[in-house]
């Protein structure tokens, strides 16, 4: 059954790093150099990569996405002892083809089949989406891929999902936005996209502006909620 808060969706978007494409992937097949500091590299990577996005946003000192990959991995590379520019290579590499997660070619084919719009919308640089699109097989299963770097600042920055209004030719309130990232998902719903949190990884809400519409635990629940 529809839900209400879906019921006249023109278009999906979808965040791309962590809801698409699993960004722990890279060190899953790369990183058996770390032993057992892998996980910890990881979650600090992850974690660094996204403060980078927000701190140099506060501070108008944007740099792309791929530098602020860079400079997440060799900080927890360092912060865990490890002093290997091979091994950074190896793994930024990596980052160029990371794992789609299982829900997500299905989904993307069965909104399209149903007459949505798919894009996604991501702090990546152009070619590093681009990259991962194609090395997932998405490439037919998406009209657009958006990119933060045509405005010039991260999310959760409202430019930025103004910008998906612009391209898409949509209003916010016939987009259903969604992210596996909590902080994401409250910037979209408090910009008036219609959002979809897909607490993938059981998380807690987080406390910000923004109502969700709904959370889900996979993608293979959103058809269902757009009546598809």
């Amino acid at each position: 059954m529809t839900n209400p808060a879906f019921a006249d969706i023109g278009a999906c978007v979808f965040d791309a790093y962590g809801t698409l494409f699993d960004v722990h992937s890279a060190i899953r097949r790369g990183g058996g150099a770390l032993g057992d500091k892998a996980d910890a590299v990881s979650d600090l990577w992850r974690r660094k990569q996204l403060e980078y996005t927000w701190l140099r946003s506060l501070m108008g000192e944007h740099v792309d996405f791929w530098q602020v990959t860079g400079d997440g991995l060799a900080y927890a590379m360092a912060a865990q002892g490890v002093e290997d520019s091979a091994l950074h290579e190896q793994l930024m590499n990596l980052y160029l083809s990371l794992d789609a997660y299982p829900d997500v070619a299905d989904c993307l084919k069965r909104l399209r089949a149903g007459g949505k719009k798919t894009a996604i919308l991501t702090n990546g640089t152009p070619a590093m989406v681009q990259a991962a699109v194609e090395s997932a097989g998405l490439t037919d299963s998406l009209d657009a891929a958006l990119s933060v770097e045509d405005v010039g600042i991260y999310k959760p920055d409202r430019r930025v999902y103004q910008f998906a209004v612009d391209r898409l030719e949509t209003k916010a309130e016939r987009i259903c936005f969604v992210s596996t990232n909590a902080w994401d998902a409250s910037g979209a719903a408090n910009f008036g996209f219609r959002v979809a949190w897909m607490n993938r990884f059981g998380q807690q809400p987080e406390r910000l502006p923004g109502e969700l519409s709904a959370v889900m635990a996979s993608l293979e629940e959103l058809p269902g909620l757009l009546g598809l």
